[in-house]
């Protein structure tokens, strides 16, 4: 077991240490099977009571989700709206006028004019957050291109993915049903559970064990993980 670089191997959550072990794959490109990706690098390597978490990009990834660059043509409103959201070095979120494009088409505008209304005023009273809070999973989920991303997805927008508690579920049954799955959103900022085989409190207690990112941000090529009790 060897954790990424800068990343620790281990850590503990309410007075347990769990191990968190990256799993390294080939670059997942869109006509790639799912269950096959799992069935060759997950298969052989959980075990009983293990939970594998999936990152949310390789399942937007195989559903068809991810999106060149030169496809998308933002409209002026996205064009707009961009100008306004703060990026990071973890990602650019919203940033840049095709991912808020396509947020535009994922969440629909009035909720993306809404959420975009809400923050303006709330941001300028120190409050941060309520623009995704209210543009949902689905923007959030929403990922571009950063200098890090593996190619070719640094000249891509890949969106959420799709029915990620079914997901997860069928993912469970592929391993045989002896573990949990998740498919996660984590970043050097915070995560997300978008869907998995556990119970809310199992999905809070897991964002807490992900919350240093241990999968990486950048081109670590480690699209999935087990947590292992230690």
């Amino acid at each position: 077991m060897q954790a990424n670089e800068g990343k620790a191997l281990e850590t503990s959550v309410d007075g347990k240490s769990f191990a968190r072990i990256p799993l390294r794959t080939r670059v997942v490109m869109p006509d790639d099977d799912l269950d096959a990706i799992i069935t060759e690098y997950a298969k052989d390597a959980v075990r009983p009571g293990d939970l594998l978490f999936v990152t949310e990009k390789i399942v937007a990834i195989t559903q068809g989700r991810s999106y060149r660059l030169d496809e998308i043509t933002p409209r002026k409103l996205a064009l707009f709206l961009s100008k306004y959201v703060t990026r990071t070095p973890y990602g650019i979120g919203l940033g840049m006028p095709e991912t808020m494009e396509m947020a535009l088409r994922e969440c629909g505008t009035p909720r993306i004019l809404l959420a975009a209304a809400v923050a303006a005023v709330t941001k300028a009273f120190g409050r941060k957050g309520d623009f995704y809070r209210i543009a949902g999973d689905k923007a959030r989920a929403i990922d571009g291109p950063t200098k890090h991303t593996i190619p070719p997805y640094n000249e891509a927008v890949v969106l959420g993915p799709n029915n990620p508690r079914g997901v997860a579920a069928h993912l469970k049954s592929l391993l045989g049903g002896s573990l949990e799955v998740a498919v996660v959103d984590i970043n050097d900022l915070g995560g997300n559970i978008l869907g998995s085989t556990l119970d809310k409190d199992g999905e809070r207690r897991l964002v807490r064990i992900l919350g240093d990112n241990p999968l990486g941000q950048g081109l670590e090529s480690t699209p999935l993980g087990i947590v292992r009790a230690v």
